[in-house]
């Protein structure tokens, strides 16, 4: 009798739960109806599962492990502390106007959905268009570069741990391990769709418990350098004239650690009342990834030992050697180095995934070559099968590169910084355009269509009233204009075709091959954010 009535009641407490998510379902379909979409991803991810997520595409402490070396050398130690530092506050202060304009409009289109909608009537469509290849372009290469170093990394896994490897080290073997990577990727992203979310909220404990896994040996274990060392030794091997214009230029490692930040946002729409959850993932997320990001990097400077025989040791990622070096052991340093390809490898998984949504949204608005495809879905799982297969295909063809030449490889993905740092830019500055001519107003439960082409500008449940919200909108674009200005500066002053950073060459070949596509054929078919429900 007791295990019956024990049952009743685990039923009825299931029902209210399924009772409750139908609720919010039928809130989020209602909001999405509000811009004219029409609801067809199913909404997987709650605040824990896509705050997982949002750490795991970042994985700062990661990232700043495997890019800071470029800031070693303009900059050095104390120019990469306080270099993550300006990064930090400046990307929280991006991706509050960012959360801002997510919950005005949470749609998997993000930035381009934006621009359509706050730009002026004349320029709106061409602007909106511009930025969204600018966003897909950033993207796709991001996915390409998660491919590439985790690839790589593997590499320099079997150099620590074979060191005679390193005579027979060949890009093509980075690059099959690239290829290996990304169907891995796939197939999470596809045979297992359904339960990414559930893979991303395991990743997250591993993303927490892997940080202390690895800074405790290093601090308990490691030689110490002195504080003077690490927060008083700036370093310019660029041969800039400035140390000031070093700092600058080295500032571009802690920035691609930050990268990625808005991938929740493109998954806005298989998110459960994302116009709430997706800010406050993206600032959490922030929140705990800098934190244990500059903890990780000022562990790494007081351990860093001989960086000149790390370097020897490993070339391409030195933190290998500096972790052996730290705890005496091979294997030791093996463990630790894995979990960090780990990391890599969901944060690789997770681009994939936020990528092929936007393909799938400007296919939706029928801003791509084939967008007819694209923009179908699994009928089974809702999953965008057509974009998650283009974004792996393009990435791979972009890999072929890599087997002629790592630079020109090298030049072809350094674009994600400027191309991301562009359409965040474009997207701020209208925002801060229509907040000064007092364009968006307090939402009403009486607004039928908002926040779409040709209606009204409300603004969302998160949002930064009066003047902080228009003192934060103005030092994120000026944060924006001057890391965009620098994300085209080659690593040293003495340019050579070896050392040149091939960005802003990849990103005015994109700009103009977008222009020329609009020129030719988009601008017949293309018209911005489609009302698809009146």
């Amino acid at each position: 009798m007791t295990i019956k009535n024990e049952t009743s009641k685990g039923s009825v407490h299931t029902g209210a739960v399924e009772a409750s998510i139908s609720d919010q379902s039928a809130r989020d379909n209602a909001r999405l109806a509000r811009l004219g979409k029409k609801p067809v991803l199913k909404r997987n991810f709650g605040f824990m599962t896509i705050l997982g997520f949002s750490c795991t595409v970042l994985i700062t402490w990661e990232g700043s492990l495997i890019l800071f070396l470029s800031g070693l050398q303009n900059g050095g130690p104390s120019g990469i502390i306080y270099g993550f530092l300006v990064v930090w506050a400046g990307t929280l202060s991006v991706f509050a106007t960012l959360s801002e304009l997510t919950s005005m409009a949470p749609t998997s289109g993000g930035q381009y959905h934006w621009v359509s909608i706050l730009a002026p009537s004349a320029s709106r469509k061409f602007l909106g268009y511009l930025t969204a290849w600018l966003t897909i372009t950033g993207w796709q290469a991001l996915v390409a570069s998660g491919g590439y170093v985790t690839g790589t990394m593997i590499q320099g896994l079997i150099l620590l741990t074979h060191p005679d490897y390193i005579g027979n080290m060949k890009n093509w073997h980075g690059t099959l391990l690239f290829w290996a990577i990304l169907l891995l990727s796939l197939g999470i992203n596809t045979a297992i769709g359904s339960l990414l979310a559930k893979f991303e909220g395991l990743v997250l404990v591993v993303h927490l418990l892997g940080f202390f896994a690895i800074m405790l040996p290093m601090v308990l274990l490691g030689e110490h350098t002195s504080s003077e060392a690490v927060f008083g030794t700036f370093v310019n091997l660029g041969g800039w004239k400035t140390q000031g214009l070093s700092f600058c230029v080295g500032i571009s490692g802690s920035v691609f650690a930050f990268l990625g930040g808005d991938g929740a946002i493109h998954l806005s729409e298989e998110i459960r009342n994302a116009a709430l959850v997706v800010p406050r993932s993206l600032m959490t997320g922030l929140f705990i990834n800098g934190t244990l990001g500059f903890a990780m990097l000022i562990t790494t400077l007081y351990c860093i030992g001989d960086i000149d025989a790390a370097l020897t040791e490993n070339p391409a990622y030195p933190f290998m050697a500096i972790f052996k070096n730290s705890v005496g052991s091979t294997t030791g340093a093996a463990v630790m180095s894995a979990v960090v390809v780990v990391m890599a490898f969901s944060a690789t998984t997770g681009c994939l995934a936020s990528t092929s949504r936007l393909y799938w949204a400007f296919a939706r608005d029928r801003g791509l070559p084939g967008w007819g495809i694209l923009k179908k879905t699994s009928p089974r799982t809702s999953i965008p099968l057509y974009s998650v297969l283009t974004t792996t295909i393009i990435a791979i063809m972009l890999s072929v590169v890599n087997i002629g030449s790592a630079t020109a490889f090298n030049g072809v993905i350094s674009i994600s910084i400027s191309s991301l740092f562009g359409s965040y830019l474009i997207a701020a500055s209208l925002l801060l355009y229509r907040r000064l001519t007092g364009a968006i107003h307090v939402s009403t439960p009486d607004d039928n269509l908002t926040n779409s082409i040709d209606s009204s500008l409300k603004w969302g449940p998160w949002y930064l009233p009066g003047f902080w919200g228009t003192a934060n909108n103005i030092f994120a674009c000026i944060y924006l204009v001057f890391i965009f200005f620098f994300s085209f500066w080659p690593a040293n002053a003495d340019v050579t075709p070896n050392n040149m950073n091939w960005a802003v060459l990849v990103f005015g070949a994109v700009v103009c091959f977008s222009i020329l596509y609009y020129a030719i054929y988009a601008r017949k078919v293309y018209s911005g954010p489609i009302i698809e429900l009146e």
